[in-house]
């Protein structure tokens, strides 16, 4: 389960993109299935019901942290909301299309699943921006690799701070802080691959 040290607020008014209505569809059809109101949600995570209206109708973009407390709320984990349901003509095998928007938000940049499908032994993610605030620290019970593919990154884990230039690569045992950002103010794009968690398990 991932863990943020701190939060971050959310970016609201994001342009209707597919990917986050189907965002917005998997955690309204989760909080139907378990008798939550909005309301009650909104209780649980500390952001507004209107705002949580939002989102589960695509209007709305949710921060990796807000993405975080929802999942949490509905007893699952923000990896398995955004990899979602494979789809059902895809038999054996997904296709992720790089033009496909990130459903959430990390600081300026966004955050993207590239396998649908809660099934799989690990969980491939895309991030990318161009900030250079390395923003909150985050830290869960699952190993994770990091390939840079675009840009310059900074890194840091658990203070350990590092430079890495595209081609550059990282792993990281489970329960090591670890937050990076453009080390240059370019953009910048980090291919992540973390080992899923009994909790994100179908």
């Amino acid at each position: 389960m991932n863990t943020p040290r701190a939060t971050a607020p959310p970016r609201a008014g994001a342009s209707l993109d597919s990917t986050v209505v189907s965002l917005g569809a998997r955690i309204r059809d989760l909080r139907r299935a378990q008798g939550t109101t909005l309301v009650e949600l909104a209780a649980e995570t500390g952001l507004s019901h209107s705002f949580i209206s939002q989102v589960e109708r695509g209007l709305a973009r949710l921060s990796m942290s807000s993405l975080f407390r929802v999942a949490q709320a509905l007893g699952t984990t923000q990896h398995e909301l955004l990899a979602g349901d494979a789809p059902a003509s895809g038999g054996a095998h997904t296709i992720v299309r790089r033009t496909e928007d990130s459903p959430a938000s990390v600081g300026d940049g966004g955050v993207r699943a590239l396998a649908h499908g809660a099934s799989y032994t690990f969980v491939p993610l895309e991030f990318s921006g161009s900030s250079t605030d390395l923003g909150e620290y985050w830290a869960h019970d699952e190993g994770e690799f990091a390939y840079v593919v675009l840009g310059n990154v900074v890194i840091d884990l658990d203070g350990a701070v590092e430079v890495l230039a595209p081609g550059d690569s990282t792993f990281y045992a489970g329960g090591v802080g670890h937050r990076w950002a453009s080390a240059d103010g370019e953009p910048y794009r980090v291919l992540v691959v973390k080992e899923r968690s009994p909790r994100d398990a179908p």
